[in-house]
């Protein structure tokens, strides 16, 4: 995590290393690898977890705002991945577990920079399980729906400009769907036991839906076409 001296639950546990890891920064990334394994003896299973949702119109995002976004969700998922190929390799076995969301399987409103870094992931990871297998590894997709953790505010950065009129409307309609949507949210632990369940199975299994919210969005979306499915959301929004 960036910051482990803010840990105090974690760093109480026995078998627990609590490393300084920023995905944005590739010596931090490269030293929590080699700390880990130098405790450990090696690494079994990886859960990249990082990441954050940028909402907005995306005439109101700066260039980087736009970079930050993609740098963090993505670009640090494949370095941080990149980081400790070397290793599951040499070892021949290994699980990445990368954390999607439904929304790398379909969108919702003002969500173009969230959504993009999203299906990237799942691109990323799908492609990149034909590699890993060569060796003996595996790469699992999580993708939960709405959690009750601190996404709508530390993790949640959202960009407006009033000035640009045309666009206030559907600005106000995700305001306002926010308190019911976040209401509705899974507890954390329901995506945890996903993770835990992804790591442990044995399945040769890709992916896995996290949340009774995820899995009927899921069920819709396999269920309908385009028009159909887009215009339940715009409803929803009440656009």
């Amino acid at each position: 995590m960036r910051t482990p001296q803010n840990e105090k639950e974690l760093n109480l546990l026995p078998n627990v290393l609590v490393a300084k890891l920023d995905v944005l920064d590739l010596r931090s990334i490269q030293k929590a690898v080699e700390d880990g394994i130098q405790k450990f003896g090696g690494i079994d299973v990886l859960v990249n977890n990082a990441g954050y949702g940028a909402y907005g119109p995306l005439e109101s995002f700066s260039r980087e705002k736009i970079s930050r976004q993609f740098n963090t969700n993505g670009i640090g998922l494949l370095d941080v991945t990149k980081a400790i190929l070397p290793y599951l390799r040499q070892n021949k076995k290994g699980i990445i577990i990368n954390i999607s969301s439904v929304g790398g399987k379909m969108t919702f409103p003002l969500g173009t920079l969230y959504h993009g870094t999203k299906f990237a992931v799942e691109g990323i990871s799908e492609s990149l399980s034909y590699e890993v297998e060569q060796f003996g590894g595996q790469v699992k997709i999580v993708e939960p729906g709405m959690i009750a953790t601190d996404f709508a505010g530390r993790s949640f950065d959202f960009s407006n400009d009033e000035k640009m009129t045309e666009y206030q409307n559907i600005v106000g309609a995700l305001v306002a769907a926010m308190p019911a949507m976040t209401q509705n949210a899974s507890p954390a632990s329901v995506v945890a036991a996903v993770i835990f369940e992804a790591a442990t199975d044995g399945k040769n299994q890709l992916r896995y839906t996290a949340g009774e919210d995820a899995k009927i969005l899921m069920a819709n979306r396999k269920q309908y076409d385009d028009a159909t499915f887009i215009g339940g959301i715009k409803s929803q929004f009440k656009l």
